[in-house]
């Protein structure tokens, strides 16, 4: 096949190899980033009871027999607020979707609330949507999902509904099957021992910031991030410095604790899993700087690596 007069030929790929990006979309805390992570079959996106631990555009691979599946993990819709870190935040979810081929929509199996119909509504017409039924365990008794369904599916016209919990290995290995066909057919954009395209500097905020939000729980508002300030590798040793930026004073109390037991503890359970992740030895310092509005500052957040 060729182009246009004076156009170089367009090559068409005659192998067999599928794979294509699938964007992984919702309203905060309907479970995204427990999904991603069991799809690639490692962590590699933060999970929290906490709404809004996402918020980055995380990208996680899974290769299975010839299909190269590339998932975006986004951040969940901010509806409530309007600070710079959620106008942001939305920016990048609206970004990853214009170039997608795939778009999985999560809900909790049997819910679908006000925010959810407003992530439903900013959703590309001109891509094939899959129905994610999340948290299928939770539910009690499984004859009420049919009128659900019905309801669901006059909302949209959805390519595939698929109930499922992400915690339950088999109803992955299902989900794998009912994608592939929608990946177009050309070669894999990555390694096929590939995991994700961030880097372990990347994973080990994450990780510290995932930590810090399980140990604080409902105490601690979600306008908290975490700063890599040194990153030295010394062969099979990783020595780390990092920082928690907070708002507020008591913010700063309340994450080190009596003591400074707190911090203590999120920096113990955070290397502890970055050494599983990373396979060496790591070393973490962690500091608490207050840095006043930092979430609705257009060049703080630029500082702190948000796109």
């Amino acid at each position: 096949m060729t182009g246009g007069r004076g156009a170089p030929p367009v090559q068409v790929y005659e192998g067999d190899n599928r794979c294509g990006l699938i964007a992984i979309v919702g309203r905060p805390n309907v479970g995204k980033s427990t999904l991603l992570n069991a799809l690639v079959g490692q962590k590699v996106s933060i999970t929290s009871k906490k709404a809004q631990t996402t918020r980055h555009r995380i990208t996680g691979v899974r290769t299975v027999e010839e299909a190269q599946f590339v998932f975006v993990d986004t951040p969940g819709f901010q509806t409530r607020h309007s600070s710079a870190l959620n106008r942001n935040l939305n920016r990048t979810v609206q970004g990853v979707l214009s170039d997608v081929d795939l778009v999985l929509f999560v809900v909790e199996a049997g819910k679908f609330g006000l925010d959810d119909a407003k992530v439903l509504s900013l959703l590309p017409q001109d891509r094939p949507v899959v129905l994610i039924a999340n948290k299928l365990d939770a539910v009690t008794r499984r004859a009420e999902l049919m009128p659900w369904l019905k309801s669901m599916q006059e909302r949209r016209n959805f390519s595939e509904f698929v109930p499922l919990s992400a915690r339950k290995d088999s109803d992955v290995q299902r989900l794998f099957q009912i994608l592939k066909p929608y990946l177009p057919k050309q070669e894999w954009f990555y390694d096929e021992e590939a995991l994700t395209d961030r880097s372990e500097k990347f994973l080990a905020s994450e990780m510290i910031r995932e930590k810090l939000f399980r140990l604080t729980g409902d105490e601690l508002p979600y306008s908290a991030t975490v700063v890599i300030d040194r990153w030295e590798e010394e062969g099979n040793l990783r020595r780390i410095a990092a920082t928690i930026v907070v708002e507020r004073d008591a913010q700063k109390g309340m994450i080190i604790g009596a003591g400074g037991e707190r911090l203590k503890r999120i920096g113990s359970e955070a290397r502890q899993e970055l050494e599983t992740l990373m396979d060496a030895k790591v070393f973490l310092e962690l500091w608490v700087k207050v840095r006043s509005g930092w979430a609705d500052s257009e060049e703080h957040l630029r500082s702190y690596g948000y796109e």
